[in-house]
């Protein structure tokens, strides 16, 4: 089974390694430097107004993983 990375760490991962530096991202999102230091050093969340900022900077999409089909039993 494979385990999927919470939704948080999939995030910090993609603030790490956007293109964009950290100062870029807070100027843009309008998130503090700190705040969003923090966060990526996993010292505190986001709201999700926040969230909704930094997916949109970052231009990421949330998308639901495949399940596995279960089989009808009769």
């Amino acid at each position: 089974m494979v385990r999927r990375l919470p939704f948080s760490e999939q995030l910090r991962r993609a603030v790490e390694a956007s293109e964009l530096t950290r100062y870029r991202i807070a100027q843009e999102t309008g998130i503090s430097e700190s705040i969003l230091s923090r966060f990526v050093n996993r010292g505190a969340g986001l709201s999700m107004d926040s969230v909704d900022k930094l997916v949109d900077c970052l231009g990421l999409t949330l998308q639901a993983p495949k399940r596995p089909k279960r089989k009808r039993g009769n």
